[in-house]
């Protein structure tokens, strides 16, 4: 049996420096596409505290509120691959294993004493904390957990400590909190919660529930991102087809399990093979072989090649500007209210999947960002300027690099004004009026975007 990552290339192959990389750099990342490295940034296996650029603004600027979209964590496959064993992995926390978080314990503590919490329904039948000893399908795993309690006390560091977003008697109504109505993403919201208001108290806590991974509330019926959802399907099987080498593998990965080529492409394989590399858990074997590395590296190499095409081909983005429109309208509402004064929903979160997170990154226009990895954080802060108070703007930032400037509508912004930030009103517009410019329909709303005829 084959150990899948040596801990030394591991740990050299991809040092803390790099390893954190959300957009390309042509200094420190390998310079031709490795899908090694690329899956080991996609595990985000907790390391050490990172550096990030959260909360960074002039001393005359004032936070006002901050949104998070995050990614649930490290999860058990959603699917196995047919005819093996399933990976033998505990979802159980235990202090004894690593990755280890000095809150974990504490963390388990407070979700046992949360069996009363009032969320909305069905949140309210989900477990709190994984506990399986061989893990569920999609469960989140101790990594996971891990994951988001450093995600939240690095926030709790930057945006508590520092610059003092909520009173220390917060309400409830400070909070907006949701998630879809998996216990992963429930868990992961809760970690992350509890990373950044330790103790908190139960009855301040509430979740709402998003029947939808676009988190779209009631407007989620739109044809049009439907229609470019099938053309982008398309492409993306066509693409497959002119794969040679992704079908032979495909057909000896079967042969390798006893299965029709057919079934086991439908089984998603690389989505079992990501969670053993994550783990560093050999690949399974039967009586006709072993699934082996060269294996991943072709399957994941076209995953990043498709991603690339995905970007390129612009099919997507149409999806994204549709998809991602409900929620980025919810964000750009909260910010006004809280742009006026108003002390309700100063941090939110939305904890979420990569199919909530890719749409929203790609319809800001943020090409070159990677997909999200387990754990990925997505934050937009709110910012007031001391010395003109009636002037508001807004920072981006993506697994803590700021990435406000790379955002198509704000990619000029910073070659004519001296500020390290974008206005308010950029962001506004460009929901209100430049999704629909962008997606060249002649629609000026929503609605009318999603029901035009004769596309």
């Amino acid at each position: 049996m084959v150990h899948l990552i040596p801990v030394l290339a591991a740990k050299n192959g991809v040092t803390s420096k790099n390893r954190k990389r959300i957009m390309p750099d042509p200094v420190t990342e390998p310079p031709v596409m490795d899908p090694v490295y690329e899956a080991l940034l996609y595990c985000n296996i907790p390391r050490v505290a990172e550096r990030s650029m959260e909360g960074h603004a002039p001393h005359h600027f004032k936070l006002v509120s901050v949104h998070v979209f995050i990614r649930h964590g490290d999860r058990y496959p959603l699917y196995v691959i047919p005819k093996t064993k399933r990976p033998e992995i505990d979802c159980t926390l235990v202090a004894n294993r690593k990755p280890y978080h000095p809150k974990l314990e504490a963390f388990v503590s407070h979700m046992s004493k949360g069996s009363g919490a009032s969320f909305e329904s069905p949140l309210h039948s989900l477990p709190l904390y994984p506990s399986h000893q061989l893990c569920e399908m999609g469960e989140l795993t101790q990594t996971g957990v891990v994951q988001h309690l450093q995600n939240g006390q690095l926030l709790r560091d930057i945006y508590l400590k520092k610059h003092k977003l909520l009173p220390h008697d917060w309400s409830t109504k400070q909070l907006h909190l949701e998630t879809t109505g998996k216990s992963r993403t429930l868990q992961s919201g809760l970690a992350l919660l509890y990373g950044f208001l330790p103790d908190f108290d139960w009855k301040k806590i509430y979740f709402r529930h998003q029947p939808s991974a676009l988190f779209c509330s009631g407007n989620c019926y739109c044809p049009m991102r439907n229609q470019y959802l099938e053309k982008e399907q398309r492409r993306q099987y066509l693409l497959r087809l002119k794969n040679r080498q992704l079908e032979r593998t495909y057909e000896e990965l079967a042969r390798i399990v006893d299965t029709p080529t057919k079934q086991l492409r439908a089984a998603n394989p690389i989505d079992a093979m990501l969670c053993l590399f994550c783990h560093n858990v050999s690949f399974p074997c039967t009586r006709n072989g072993c699934v082996n590395m060269e294996h991943f590296k072709v399957i994941k190499r076209h995953q990043i090649e498709d991603e690339r095409e995905r970007q390129e081909k612009k099919l997507y983005l149409g999806y994204a500007l549709l998809g991602a429109h409900p929620i980025l309208n919810q964000t750009v509402g909260r910010m006004r209210r809280a742009a006026e004064g108003r002390k309700e929903e100063l941090f939110a979160l939305s904890s979420a999947h990569d199919v909530t997170l890719a749409p929203i990154l790609s319809a800001l226009g943020l090409t070159e960002a990677r997909f999200p990895r387990f754990a990925a954080r997505l934050i937009f802060e709110l910012w007031q300027d001391r010395e003109e108070p009636g002037e508001h703007s807004v920072r981006i930032l993506y697994d803590g690099v700021d990435v406000t400037f790379h955002t198509s509508f704000c990619q000029d912004h910073h070659r004519r004004s001296p500020k390290p930030m974008c206005p308010l009103e950029n962001f506004v517009r460009f929901v209100k009026r430049d999704t629909f410019v962008a997606l060249g329909s002649g629609s000026t709303n929503y609605y009318d975007a999603c029901h035009r005829e004769g596309s």
